[in-house]
Formats: C-alpha cells, sequence, structure tokens
C-alpha cells in the first residue's frame, strides 16, 4: 500500500492561529499538538486521495460492474460457498 506521505520527511516549524480556549483546554489534557494536527492532516488527504482514486476510476468500476452483472463473477464456478 502507498504511503499517504513520507514519514522520514524534516519537521517545519509552522505558525497557527486558534481558539484560545480550545488551545488551553487541550494544553490541560497533555494533548501533542503536533501529533493531532499530522493526524488529522494524514486523515484528510488520504480521504482527499481516496476521493481523487474512485473519480479518476469511475468509468471501469462501472464498467466491472456491468460485466459482473451480466456474466457473474470470475470464479464463481470454483467457489465452494
Amino acid at each position: 500500500m502507498q504511503e499517504i506521505f513520507d514519514h522520514s520527511a524534516p519537521k517545519k516549524p509552522t505558525n497557527l492561529s486558534i481558539n484560545s480556549d480550545l488551545l488551553s483546554k487541550s494544553r490541560e489534557m497533555n494533548v501533542n499538538l503536533s501529533a493531532t494536527l499530522e493526524n488529522a492532516l494524514a486523515t484528510l488527504v488520504a480521504k482527499a486521495n481516496s476521493d481523487k482514486w474512485a473519480s479518476e476510476n469511475k468509468p471501469a468500476i462501472r464498467a466491472y460492474n456491468e460485466f459482473v452483472a451480466e456474466n457473474g463473477c470470475f470464479g464463481d464456478e470454483y467457489r465452494s460457498f
């Protein structure tokens, strides 16, 4: 499976603006802001990549589904369940 991003890439300092109350509450909970943001961004990037792949491959997926509807799934004759 392809990695979403290069985990070995160097860290880069970044300035952010965050709601002060939310920041205070997350600090009280000892939330690692960098790790939390990286995880959230990785989730967003993965979703965007997935959506892009599905969109780019929609015609092929549709054609495959039509083929299966008309001809059955490859290997059906060998299935034992």
